[in-house]
This record gives structure tokens, C-alpha cells and sequence, in this order.
């Protein structure tokens, strides 16, 4: 089965061991128009992130709701527009390809969704479901259509009788591998897990992340692996990125990362993770207030108005994304080195007196006008 999976991925392109990199990838949704049509205001979901993706790994995606991960899974896959930067599958940038180019690349590149059952039509059944996309692109003969799909549902925990039922005659960890096995039919080379076990049970959970890293193992797959749960990536991730209101804050391989957590968002994400030891002490860390708008994000670093290590500079100048340690990417001034401190408090010295020139300007125009 494996051999049949993979007979088709030998192409000169893949011989890097990136299969996916992430240039200063934007994507800007707008809050409202002119008469024109031109944008008035900008929801920044996606502001800005890079990483780059190891061929067979699969690299976790957390942050809180709001901040910007499942937008970046779709949007490098093109199930969106972006606003700016780059995605290369391969080495071939996605967003540069035709019509006719992306459609024969889109079996290579596929999503599991978070909600099994909306993501499933309720008017075909389980067998036409996984298989219709087969059909459509081609993916094997048609006398062997009726066997493949059997194998790719027995590779997935499903029945060969489970082809002529509904997605309403399933049950929620059913459903998920269905969608699995759909996903998996089109002999993929990357996959997009948006929160593929949130809507679960634990007990399900376990077999759906067990499935997905037996189906990694065995067919060669890259996964890109979007969740809430912390405990749920560290145990199937090989790196992870942790993303605030659009911005990537962190990355490191998963050992690192949970051993050594540099930006204090992640400190905080981490200290919420549950101990399973009634006796031991959690030392949580409390953040304060609630996440901006990212309509209206805060200047400097995103992070400012909740961190308890906020200092002047945070309030006025975005800190660099750069290499703290080998691996270890971080965007916070508390790494900065002596010369980048000085550049920046100078650049937030700059801006204050900016801001107290500009109110001692108002003042000054409130006066004469009262005065009129």
C-alpha cells in the first residue's frame, strides 16, 4: 500500500529537505470600504510569519483563539488570498501559479478540518466522499478505483461496508478519520490537522493522533498540526511555533521549546498545562487583561499590554524575529544584544518625545481656539 502511495512523489523538486518555507507571509482581511471599494481598515490576522517545514516531520502551531493559526494553514495551502510574502512548496511558490498549475499540485496539499461533521456533505455517502476527488484528478486507473478506496479506508480504521452509509451514521472519531481518509485518497505529501481532535473526546483524541503518526510513518507524510491542547503537541510534533495576534513569537524543535521557553507568552502558555500530581504546585503565570483587536494592535510589541517584563522600548518599537539560540527563533527585547538595546531606546526616546511634541501642540491649538 505504502509503495502505492509513494510511487509518484520521485520529482527532481523534492530533493531539498524543506518541504515547505515561509517567507513574511500577510494576510490582511479589510473591516470596511470606501465608496471606491478601497479599504478603510485592516484586520491584521496573519502579520508577518516565517518558518520553514523538514520534510516527513510535523511541526505544531498553538496560541490562544483569535491569533492567527488556522488563517496561516489556509492561506498556504491558497484556500485564501494572501496580502504578502512568499510560500514555496518544493522550492515552487504557490501563490505564482496558474489555474491549471495549482489544480495539478492540489492532490500534493491538503487540510483536515477542525469540525469533521460541516466538513463532510450530509447527501453523499462515506465511499463517494473519499473517492470523488480520487475520480476527478485521476489518481488511479479506473478499474482499480473500487480497491484503492478500500485500502486507504482500511488504512484508516474504516470498514469496506462503511462505503454506502452517511455522515450522520457516524460518530464523531469516525467521522474524523473519514476525513482523514479523504485527505489521505489523494496521495498527499503535506497535510494542514486544523484542531483535528479539539471537537473530541479524550479517549478519541488519542486514537485520532495515534492514526495520523502511524499514517506519517508509513506513507511519508509532513504535517502542518494547528491545536489548543499543548500536551496533544508535544507529543506528536517535532518543532513548534507559538503564535500572539498574527505573529509568530516563537519556534524551536518541541524538547527545546517545552524545556527552554524564551518569550514570556510562551511562559505563560506553558505554566497552563496540567500537572497530573494532585501534591505538586503550579506556578501559573496570570495575564492580565484581554488580547487586542488586531484591527487596532497595540505599537511596539504586541505582547506589551499583558507582559509582566514590559519595558519603555516594548512600548514603542516591534522587537526582531531572529536566532536566540541554535534553532531557537524568539521576537522579544529581553535578548536583545547591547547594540540592538541601544538602537532601540533610542528609536523609543525618538518616539516619546514625538508623541509629547504632537500633545504639547494640541494643547497649544485648544488654547487659541478657547481664547477665539
Amino acid at each position: 500500500m505504502a509503495e502505492v502511495m509513494n510511487e509518484t512523489k520521485t520529482t527532481p523538486e523534492t530533493a531539498g529537505d524543506d518541504i515547505i518555507v515561509v517567507k513574511d507571509l500577510k494576510k490582511y482581511f479589510p473591516t470596511a470600504t470606501n465608496f471606491f471599494g478601497k479599504a478603510l481598515g485592516y484586520v491584521k490576522a496573519v502579520d508577518g510569519v516565517s518558518f520553514t517545514i523538514k520534510r516527513g516531520t510535523t511541526m505544531g502551531l498553538v496560541g490562544e483563539s483569535g491569533c492567527g493559526k488556522s488563517t496561516t494553514g489556509r492561506t498556504l495551502l491558497r484556500l485564501q488570498d494572501k496580502t504578502s510574502g512568499e510560500v514555496l512548496f518544493n522550492g515552487v511558490d504557490i501563490f505564482s501559479l496558474s489555474k491549471e498549475e495549482l489544480r495539478k499540485m492540489r492532490p500534493r496539499i491538503q487540510i483536515v478540518f477542525q469540525d469533521p461533521f460541516s466538513s463532510l456533505s450530509p447527501r453523499l455517502p462515506i465511499g463517494e466522499i473519499i473517492g470523488e476527488a480520487v475520480r476527478e484528478h485521476g489518481i488511479v486507473p479506473p478499474e482499480e478505483y473500487d480497491d484503492y478506496i478500500s485500502r486507504i479506508m482500511k488504512a484508516c480504521g474504516l470498514q469496506e461496508y462503511h462505503k454506502d452509509r452517511y455522515p450522520h451514521e457516524f460518530s464523531g472519531g469516525q467521522r474524523q478519520r473519514i476525513c482523514i481518509a479523504r485527505a489521505l485518497a489523494l496521495n498527499p505529501e503535506f497535510i494542514v490537522c486544523d484542531e483535528p481532535v479539539s471537537a473530541l473526546d479524550v479517549s478519541i483524541q488519542a486514537q485520532i493522533i495515534n492514526l495520523l503518526r502511524e499514517l506519517q510513518q508509513e506513507f511519508g507524510l509532513t504535517y502542518l498540526f494547528i491545536s489548543h491542547d499543548l500536551s496533544v503537541v508535544e507529543h506528536i510534533s517535532d518543532t513548534v511555533g507559538v503564535m500572539y495576534l498574527g505573529n509568530m513569537v516563537e519556534y524551536a524543535e518541541t524538547d527545546e521549546l517545552f524545556a527552554n521557553p524564551l518569550h514570556p507568552y510562551t511562559k505563560a502558555l506553558f505554566s497552563a498545562i496540567p500537572i497530573p500530581d494532585p501534591d505538586a504546585q503550579m506556578n501559573r503565570i496570570i495575564l492580565e487583561g484581554s488580547i487586542p483587536s488586531p484591527a487596532n494592535p497595540p505599537s511596539g510589541c504586541k505582547f506589551h499590554t499583558r507582559c509582566s517584563e514590559c519595558m519603555e522600548m516594548c512600548k514603542h518599537c516591534q522587537p526582531e524575529y531572529r536566532e536566540i539560540n541554535p534553532g531557537h527563533f524568539a521576537a522579544c527585547h529581553l535578548y536583545n544584544t547591547p547594540e540592538m538595546n541601544a538602537k532601540f531606546e533610542a528609536e523609543a526616546a525618538k518616539v516619546a518625545e514625538d508623541k509629547k511634541k504632537a500633545v504639547s501642540e494640541g494643547k497649544q491649538v485648544e488654547a487659541v481656539e478657547k481664547a477665539k
